[in-house]
């Protein structure tokens, strides 16, 4: 190597370099195209109709009104339309919304002066009363995670399906074993009962939708289609139509007598969690880990609408049996949606865990499980949270294991049903001795900020 080469340093390498782009590009950044003014004031025009339209038609109705009034003010010495010409106000050739001559007042008129009436700020109702529940039994059996419960329409007894591959009836009195169901070869995710029919439905991660006659204890029919883990299922109140939902990313209808598959909802790109159906529309609810709540027509097995306000997974959807409103869950947040159209209502902020399920009675009570093991109570109205409980986890089982997979409320509204990590299922009950004097509502709007999205 040459000993004449002068090492440089990479600082002024650098700069070099940034200097030789300068020169190079010198000569273009000078031959930029002129300012249209023309298309600069077009440009301006229709950005201030857009966003001050309505201001400015009220602003020229204010005019005209005073105008009128200047008019009827001086009635000895009328004008001349020439006149009245001559002294309406000109455009000035600088305004941003050009005038376009007085408006006809409207009927009745506002009074002189006003432009809009100041509206008083929306006063937030005081939530209703709830007694505060307690925990009233622990019902031991499954060898794995509870991880779904379903009461039975008649309120004698309810099913919970676990991770030990078992479906358990339970008598809801009493809290005893009636019968055991084996069948599924993985985890069981889902069970319905049919109020109309002695069916009881279960699906699983084994890919499987089973029916059940009650009668015999015996599986009548299997739902093939599902290409992956089926984890929620539903029906629906009317017909007799069965949603199951899964890791495939679709809901799939199922006639519940032929077994056909009527309709495959294939729309979301994640696993489909959440599932709820109920007569009117929209028909079917699906909520999805890829954050959208989607509404479907189950007549032309289509969705009407994606609901993209969650910023995470939704794990958990449920219908109000008596108001036309819906609650979605997700660890973001609780939100409350009115149907049809799924327009957001407000959030219910605070349970701070990936909520796994939610249950409301139609007293209004509406609560949220947590993965932690933490139940949040809250007036469904007004998204008062009025109670929070911290489940104990069953002896020799590890504080980890404290999550809360699926609730339900019997058919009476008294009784709350939990299936939990540690394979335990417990029953809450209101506390009969509690008063609006022993647990007042600790009720302070300010502290309520409703975001409206």
């Amino acid at each position: 190597m040459s000993e004449d080469v002068i090492k440089h340093s990479v600082h002024t390498l650098v700069f070099r370099s940034l200097k030789r782009s300068h020169d190079m590009f010198l000569a273009n950044q000078g031959m930029l195209p002129p300012i249209d003014d023309k298309a600069e004031k077009v440009l301006k025009l229709v950005k201030a109709r857009d966003s001050y339209g309505q201001v400015m038609g009220a602003v020229r109705k204010a005019q005209a009104l005073k105008q009128q009034e200047s008019v009827t003010c001086r009635p000895e010495t009328p004008l001349t339309t020439a006149e009245t010409v001559e002294t309406a106000p000109l455009p000035s050739e600088g305004a941003v919304v050009p005038y376009s001559g007085p408006t006809p007042s409207p009927s009745p008129a506002p009074p002189s002066g006003a432009l809009t009436v100041p509206r008083k700020p929306p006063s937030m109702p005081k939530p209703k009363w709830h007694p505060p529940w307690k925990l009233m039994r622990v019902i031991s059996g499954h060898l794995g995670w509870v991880r779904c419960v379903a009461v039975e329409p008649g309120n004698e007894w309810f099913a919970t399906g676990a991770a030990d591959r078992v479906i358990k009836v339970w008598d809801l009195a009493s809290g005893k074993l009636k019968v055991s169901l084996t069948g599924h070869v993985s985890t069981v995710r889902g069970v319905v009962v049919s109020p109309r029919h002695p069916y009881l439905f279960s699906c699983g991660e084994d890919r499987q939708v089973k029916c059940w006659d009650l009668e015999y204890n015996k599986v009548i029919r299997q739902y093939h289609g599902h290409l992956s883990a089926v984890v929620c299922l539903a029906l629906h109140p009317r017909l007799d139509v069965l949603v199951s939902a899964g890791r495939d990313g679709t809901a799939r209808v199922w006639d519940v007598r032929s077994k056909a598959n009527v309709h495959t909802l294939a729309a979301h790109t994640d696993t489909v969690a959440s599932l709820a159906c109920q007569a009117a529309e929209p028909q079917i609810i699906t909520g999805s880990h890829d954050s959208t709540i989607r509404l479907w027509d189950l007549a032309a097995g289509k969705s009407v609408c994606t609901l993209t306000n969650h910023k995470k997974s939704v794990r958990a959807i449920v219908i109000h049996p008596t108001m036309y409103t819906f609650a979605s869950a997700s660890p973001d947040n609780i939100k409350q949606w009115k149907c049809p159209e799924g327009k957001f209502i407000q959030n219910l902020s605070g349970h701070n865990a990936i909520v796994n399920c939610l249950a409301v009675n139609p007293e209004g009570v509406l609560v949220s499980g947590g993965d932690n093991g933490t139940m949040y109570c809250w007036d469904w109205r007004t998204g008062y949270n009025f109670q929070r409980l911290q489940t104990a986890v069953q002896p020799g089982s590890m504080d980890s294991e404290a999550g809360i997979f699926a609730m339900s409320f019997d058919q009476s509204g008294s009784r709350l049903i939990t299936a939990e990590a540690d394979k335990t299922i417990k029953i809450y009950k209101e506390d009969e001795a509690a008063s609006e004097e022993t647990h007042p509502v600790n009720w302070r709007p300010e502290l309520l900020k409703r975001r409206k999205f």
